[in-house]
């Protein structure tokens, strides 16, 4: 009976051996000498998202040394850092189309260029690529950063309404480059679709359309006109009727300015639970309106 069985324990033997073996030859993971992040943010009304590797400073040398003058650098480590946007957005002065795109750097002592190239795949093949693929080069000045910064950084800064930087920091240097977003031209045609053509806008979307006139100095007496009508179908929002105010206060209306503040507070202090913090707002916005009209 033995010579009957024994195949058939070989084989069985053999099959859990080749079932075993990928279990046996995977690969032990450790951490990666260069970790990836990704770092995003909503500039305006577009979003932007950088990936890439971050190097350690390791006690060594870094600009002129580890990443020469002169010389392409893919911005990191490992794999190309990319960028990438949702909307057309202008850098530096040129204008980039929404996509993904790969960041190099020359970094020099006294400039950096900076190119957006369409290739990400090129990894430490820095000069692999092919210029005609560039979308954007421009300059920018390197500054000495207030503390050493171990690991290589890439952020976003001095966020406006429409802009951001992109600074890159590694041991003790910086440089940056700003993204500005074109706001303007998706909000006015989104107030020109739901108020100008609405039959009946929405009390929010007048609301909002006058914060953004009153907030980039548009026409003020607009803002007012639509904020007016917010309020009136709305009169329990008390954050509308506090911008009420300053839009009036803007237009040195101090008893309209008042006036309006007086509702605010009154409908803060009747909210469940009461905002303090528009009650002291529209405090403060009455004594100014009070100093200013004398």
């Amino acid at each position: 009976m033995s010579k009957h069985f024994a195949p058939f324990s070989v084989a069985v033997a053999t099959a859990a051996t080749l079932l075993a073996a990928p279990a046996a030859q995977a690969q032990i993971r450790t951490p990666a000498a260069s970790p990836l992040s990704t770092v995003s943010q909503r500039v305006g009304l577009t979003d932007i998202t950088i990936t890439y590797s971050r190097p350690g400073v390791k006690a060594r040398n870094i600009f002129g040394t580890v990443v020469p003058f002169g010389k392409r650098w893919r911005t990191g480590a490992n794999g190309t850092t990319s960028i990438k946007f949702s909307d057309d957005v202008m850098i530096e002065g040129k204008k980039v189309a929404a996509g993904e795109y790969g960041i190099y750097t020359i970094p020099n002592k006294t400039e950096w260029m900076v190119v957006l190239n369409k290739s990400l795949k090129q990894g430490a093949d820095v000069d692999g690529f092919k210029d005609d693929q560039d979308v954007a080069r421009f300059t920018i000045k390197p500054y000495k950063v207030a503390s050493k910064v171990e690991t290589f950084t890439i952020n976003f800064t001095d966020i406006t309404p429409a802009t951001a930087n992109v600074a890159m920091e590694w041991e003790n240097t910086g440089a940056k480059f700003k993204v500005t977003a074109d706001v303007d031209t998706k909000v006015m045609a989104q107030i020109d679709e739901k108020i100008t053509k609405a039959a009946t806008p929405a009390p929010g979307d007048l609301a909002a359309a006058a914060v953004y006139y009153y907030d980039n100095n548009k026409d003020l007496k607009q803002a007012l006109a639509w904020m007016e009508k917010a309020n009136a179908a709305e009169p329990t929002k008390f954050w509308n009727l506090n911008t009420e105010a300053k839009i009036r206060l803007k237009m040195k209306d101090y008893a309209g300015a008042t006036k309006a503040a007086e509702a605010s507070k009154k409908a803060a202090l009747a909210a469940t639970p009461p905002n303090g913090e528009y009650v002291k707002m529209n405090e403060d916005l009455m004594a100014e309106a009070k100093k200013m009209g004398k």
